[in-house]
């Protein structure tokens, strides 16, 4: 398949502290918080509980939270528990099917716009994800991330893959993504693919004159849901209908769901955006606490206060 070319817009974090390995241990440290956070907000949004509930569900003081919230992703706890609601998801989800066909030109004029990460994209020839991988060296390593500890993956064309551990556990999201592409070598190589995680977590490598260039390994289907995925704005979302629809299968709307959770991209080619038709967050691979985390987050970057 021929080599084609995307931009992907995601707004830039209002601080820069993924710039130094020790901020991006503090990401990390901000994370495990704000994920007790939303789980607590996901079970009691409907009585809107106090900000001293919600700190004392992520085990910090109510200061702490507002100023944790507001670090991580530019909103206070009150706003981050609003875009959280069903009524924001279905917002996001307006004129989904028109966002699609203006690709990223829609519904970003104003302040949201603050930052452009142009994501080159290409895939492999089918024959290689056929054969599992075989004769591919991709190399891996985990890094600290706004999201929880990620595992970045690479070949020598680019980032092949992204996913993210919980509580420590990478052993397991590596037997994950291993099996992906079982058939393939892979190598351990934490400094080799800093480089990529900083691409994608520190905001002021994101530059359009130097594009991240992502191999995406799928079947010819799946390919296509995930280039549609990078057609998604940040700040708005789609359904799997609407996916469907753009890729000229209509009535494929529950195989368009398989191939976002198939998704090996994560964050970089946002799945995190594929809604149900009701605004329905639905199932996420990596944990409907991290899309509630990711959706929220860039809820701050597009002006939600």
């Amino acid at each position: 398949m021929a080599p084609k070319s995307e931009p992907m817009m995601i707004s830039a974090i209002h601080d820069e502290r993924l710039a130094k390995p020790g901020t991006q241990h503090a990401a990390l440290r901000d994370y495990d918080s704000v994920r007790r956070a939303i789980a607590f907000i996901s079970e009691h949004w409907r009585t809107q509980p106090t900000i001293e509930a919600m700190a004392d569900a992520a085990a910090v003081t109510p200061d702490e939270l507002h100023h944790l919230f507001r670090r991580w992703a530019g909103l206070t706890p009150k706003a981050f528990m609003q875009a959280l609601t069903l009524d924001h998801a279905k917002g996001l989800l307006r004129d989904s099917a028109s966002v699609l066909d203006a690709a990223l030109d829609s519904g970003l004029s104003g302040p949201g716009r603050l930052h452009d990460l142009f994501v080159t994209h290409e895939a492999m020839s089918p024959g290689e994800w056929k054969n599992g991988g075989a004769g591919m060296i991709l190399r891996y390593g985990f890094h600290p991330s706004p999201f929880g500890t990620a595992i970045v993956i690479a070949t020598d064309r680019g980032l092949a893959g992204l996913a993210f551990a919980d509580h420590g556990d990478e052993a397991t999201a590596f037997a994950d993504m291993k099996r992906r592409w079982p058939n393939a070598t892979y190598v351990e190589d934490a400094d080799g693919t800093v480089a990529l995680a900083q691409r994608v977590f520190d905001t002021r490598l994101w530059r359009p004159d130097q594009p991240l260039r992502v191999v995406l390994i799928g079947t010819d289907f799946e390919v296509r849901v995930w280039e549609t995925l990078l057609k998604i704005p940040m700040g708005r979302a789609v359904s799997y209908s609407d996916i469907a629809c753009k890729i000229s299968r209509p009535k494929a709307s529950r195989a368009v769901g398989a191939a976002v959770g198939r998704n090996p991209v994560s964050f970089v080619v946002p799945c995190h955006r594929a809604l149900g038709k009701s605004g329905a967050l639905t199932g996420y691979h990596w944990g409907i606490t991290r899309k509630q985390a990711m959706l929220g987050w860039e809820a701050g970057q597009v002006g939600l206060h």
